[in-house]
């Protein structure tokens, strides 16, 4: 460990990014072909209510942004 720390110091100047890998590891990534899981518990019920109070909006440069449907004039919603 003290090699590797010493072997930090030389790169003080090293992005972010590779501190963090340096520090925990690489990211651990799951299986990319595997398909996603919806349990259907409270938690993805509550989320679900949650999210159904947004509308996406889309503006003129093509940049998508959640909009509340209370904050819509009556006649979007």
């Amino acid at each position: 460990m003290a090699h590797a720390l010493r072997m930090a110091g030389l790169g003080r100047h090293m992005h972010p990014s590779a501190w963090v890998r340096f520090l925990f590891g690489p990211a651990s990534r799951g299986d990319y072909s595997a398909p996603v899981v919806h349990r259907h518990d409270e938690f993805e019920l509550a989320s679900e209510a949650e999210l159904a109070g947004f509308e996406v909006e889309t503006d003129a440069q093509g940049h998508h942004y959640a909009v509340r449907r209370e904050d819509l004039p009556k006649e979007q919603v």
